[in-house]
């Protein structure tokens, strides 16, 4: 035991990452054998553990990304491309995500390479298609999103170096899910209902937690006009927990919304995010969005953010903030996630 303590970034993460690590890979095991049940309720709620088991498993992705688990980025490293299997994003290599990442926080922007405004104005129909499933709660963006991320070495030319990485993967993933396909529907249309729960999580997560606008410079690096200016970092970042009165119930996305926090200092745990977060908003609810406030914004405006073009007059920083706690106006975003690299 005190051969893995002295492994970890701090002993504390021995109960709270094994922990989170423990529920996601049991989780997603015991979700899995669930989808075989033949009685639907054990169906049902086998779904739902295993589409949270994937949601831990992404957000322990976030934090291997932020050596946070970890004392050494190898072990880190191994841990997150482990979990990219659990969660769907192995298509792509856990270094493109952690470099993207690093480039919004480092940048203080939303650095991208695929700018899906500009391919939908150029598709109308497959916008058209794109918001009529997402009207029926159908994550289709991030659907296309994942399709990108699925193939991204056919389509995103820095990429190529490793097609044959990512067909391996298509193959291994792609051929364990035809075969259940063919041999038993149920599950294989259970699993994909649960993955898309995942995917609704992690953008409502995501969507309301920045104004930044997308920054097509992923590949062209161009100098980001607020690198390194914390306070215009914390205008434009916004937390939105779960729950303030029941803190603990943060811990169903590790403490995620927490994210003010999480951007005044990245090298912080999810774990010991909650008394920054005291730290840097003084506790001041004025600076929080409820949750309530969340899920007006994520059910009204689910069109609008398919394809939203920002005005000069789009709501920024206060005006944002004010609206987002209203669950007024037309803000927030789609496809943010940190499991996308490009």
């Amino acid at each position: 035991m005190q051969a893995v303590v002295a492994l970890l970034k701090e002993p504390r993460g021995l109960l709270m990452n094994g922990g989170a690590l423990l529920y996601a890979v049991a989780g997603y095991f015991a979700g899995f054998a669930g989808l075989f049940h033949q009685s639907w309720g054990v169906n049902a709620a086998a779904t739902l553990l295993l589409a949270h088991a994937m949601v831990v498993a992404a957000y322990l992705i976030h934090e291997c990304g932020h050596n946070l688990v970890f004392k050494h980025s190898r072990h880190n490293a191994a841990l997150g491309r482990a979990m990219s299997w659990l969660c769907g994003a192995s298509y792509g290599t856990y270094e493109d995500m952690r470099y993207k990442h690093f480039r919004h926080h480092v940048d203080n922007d939303d650095v991208v390479w695929f700018e899906y405004d500009r391919f939908f104005e150029k598709h109308p129909l497959i916008l058209r298609f794109v918001q009529g499933l997402e009207w029926f709660y159908i994550p289709a963006h991030d659907l296309v999103m994942h399709f990108v991320m699925v193939f991204t070495s056919f389509i995103i030319p820095q990429r190529r170096s490793q097609r044959r990485r990512n067909v391996m993967v298509i193959l291994v993933r792609g051929g364990i899910f035809a075969a259940l396909l063919l041999i038993v529907p149920k599950v294989a249309i259970l699993y994909a209902v649960a993955y898309l729960v995942m995917m609704h999580v992690l953008r409502f997560m995501d969507m309301l937690q920045h104004d930044y606008p997308h920054n097509p410079t992923l590949f062209d690096y161009v100098e980001p006009p607020h690198k390194g200016d914390s306070d215009w970092e914390q205008q434009h970042t916004f937390s939105n927990p779960v729950s303030i009165e029941y803190p603990r119930l943060n811990w169903l996305t590790l403490n995620f919304g927490y994210h003010n926090a999480h951007h005044a200092d990245m090298n912080v745990p999810w774990y010991r995010l909650p008394e920054l977060h005291r730290k840097v908003t003084g506790d001041d609810p004025a600076r929080v969005i409820p949750f309530r406030s969340q899920l007006k914004l994520y059910h009204r405006n689910r069109l609008l953010r398919v394809h939203n073009p920002q005005p000069a007059d789009y709501p920024k920083g206060d005006d944002y903030l004010r609206l987002a706690r209203a669950g007024e106006g037309p803000i927030g975003g789609n496809a943010a996630s940190f499991l996308t690299s490009f």
